[in-house]
């Protein structure tokens, strides 16, 4: 590998790696964890964090960005929210009947979202925006369901089926679904004039793109003319945009709205949230047909609803979003700076809102490039940085960005090596990084082999 600055070890990463391979398939439990989005050989297997810095299992330590996918605001083993964890599951993590937790915690969630009216909630992203479809389409006796392109939804068919990992999923769900592209009004106009659609989701901004002026405006109007319920997906904006969500930064008012993430600090905690009128419809208090809307086992156990509530305090006391942001801004100005000292401002950039920020990185022909991206990262990752963007938390400190902004510094002229050839061949080990979502394997197939004891005993003596 070029210009490594010190002596990284990774082989039992790539052991371990391996050996998820045989255990897991995709070798991870979420796609975008996959070792298909790392370099090659280059796959770290994580085995603790504190703040914005995490170890792998060969003892490398790295400052983390993307910080478990969105999911950690406060930084990794945030005291105050491990605490009251703690004190909750010491007392019993779940019981047969509703406990004192879930009543408190739902005063906090609607204290927080003043636009909701009713809360349930669940443990994944995917729980809750299924449910709001679901929801959507009792409430108006329609099924079919406009989607926005935007990256993610859920994991159920009704989204999964627009994808191109769409296999064992019937045409018929994958027909359900219409596409429509953010900030064209036109367009959705033009889906929703067959008056059939239960509902429209989408996330109110994402991080490369905000809503034009008048845009979310309009799509209310054009879902209320056409009797469509409006879900917003707050999955990555809120607790990131706002604590109480980008509706409240961009004044849009939904029907339902969809929660995760960053509500518990890392915990598996998700919210659907809405206007009563919809929502007592998975209730007791409603004479019409009921919904199963949303009943979980786990949804409610109590070491979750404390991290939630923990939370909760630590953004009432405190400006963590205002702490990302600064570390964002501090961030994308020091990597725009080095760029601009390389000479490589058309083949780099950072982009987005400063608490969610991504790179685009582009090959001679200014096309972007996953050759180049994966190059950019195995530099990264040589030099204690982790990360496919550069989505910062409240725990990354100005000396964090100081010691990232060098590891960028030190890796550009690799980069800048590989533009002027032309290639990142010679300089790039292994394949690219492929697309999480995909129809195949390829590129990054992983050839299949047998258990085996030896490999085992290797890795944990």
């Amino acid at each position: 590998m070029p210009d490594v600055p010190e002596n990284r070890s990774f082989d039992l990463s790539n052991k371990m790696q391996s050996r998820l391979h045989d255990l897991v398939p995709g070798g991870s439990h979420t796609y975008s964890r996959g070792s298909d989005q790392y370099p090659e050989f280059m796959t770290p297997i994580l085995t603790r964090g504190d703040g914005c810095h995490v170890w792998d299992v060969d003892g490398n330590e790295y400052v983390e960005y993307g910080m478990g996918l969105r999911s950690v605001t406060l930084g990794h083993g945030y005291r105050p929210v491990v605490e009251a964890v703690c004190a909750a599951i010491a007392d019993g993590m779940n019981f047969s009947r509703p406990t004192e937790l879930e009543l408190a915690a739902a005063e906090d969630f609607l204290e927080m979202v003043p636009t909701a009216e009713m809360v349930k909630f669940a443990k994944n992203g995917s729980d809750v925006t299924t449910a709001a479809v679901r929801l959507a389409r009792a409430a108006t006796g329609r099924v079919k369901v406009a989607a926005c392109l935007q990256p993610f939804f859920s994991t159920d068919d009704w989204f999964i089926g627009t994808t191109e990992m769409s296999g064992g999923i019937p045409e018929t769900a994958r027909q359900e679904t219409v596409r429509f592209p953010y900030n064209d009004l036109p367009s959705l106009a033009a889906v929703l004039e067959s008056d059939d659609f239960a509902c429209v989701i989408l996330e109110a901004a994402t991080s490369t793109t905000e809503p034009e002026p008048g845009y979310l405006e309009g799509v209310r109007r054009l879902c209320d003319e056409h009797g469509a319920l409006l879900i917003i997906d707050e999955m990555i904006t809120g607790f990131r945009w706002s604590a109480h969500g980008a509706q409240s930064i961009y004044g849009i008012q939904p029907d339902l709205s969809c929660w995760g993430k960053a509500m518990g600090n890392g915990f598996p905690i998700s919210a659907l949230a809405g206007k009563r009128a919809f929502m007592e419809l998975g209730g007791l208090r409603t004479d019409r047909e009921r919904v199963f809307l949303l009943s979980t086992t786990h949804g409610p156990e109590r070491g979750s609803l404390a991290a939630f509530r923990a939370v909760v305090r630590a953004y009432a006391g405190d400006d963590p979003i205002g702490r990302m942001e600064h570390a964002g801004r501090l961030l994308a100005d020091g990597v725009q700076a080095a760029v601009r000292e390389q000479g490589l401002s058309d083949h780099l950039q950072v982009v987005g809102r400063p608490s969610c920020l991504t790179f685009v990185t582009r090959d001679t022909e200014l096309a972007p490039s996953q050759a180049y991206r994966t190059l950019f990262l195995q530099e990264l990752i040589a030099r204690g940085v982790l990360g496919q963007s550069f989505v910062t938390s409240a725990a990354h400190a100005d000396l964090d960005i100081e010691a990232t902004v060098d590891a960028v510094r030190c890796a550009l002229p690799v980069y800048r090596r590989a533009i002027e050839s032309g290639s990142v061949e010679g300089l790039l080990e292994g394949r690219p990084v492929a697309p999480a979502i995909r129809q195949y394997a390829a590129p990054r197939r992983i050839d299949a082999f047998l258990p085996n004891d030896t490999g085992r005993e290797a890795m944990w003596g």
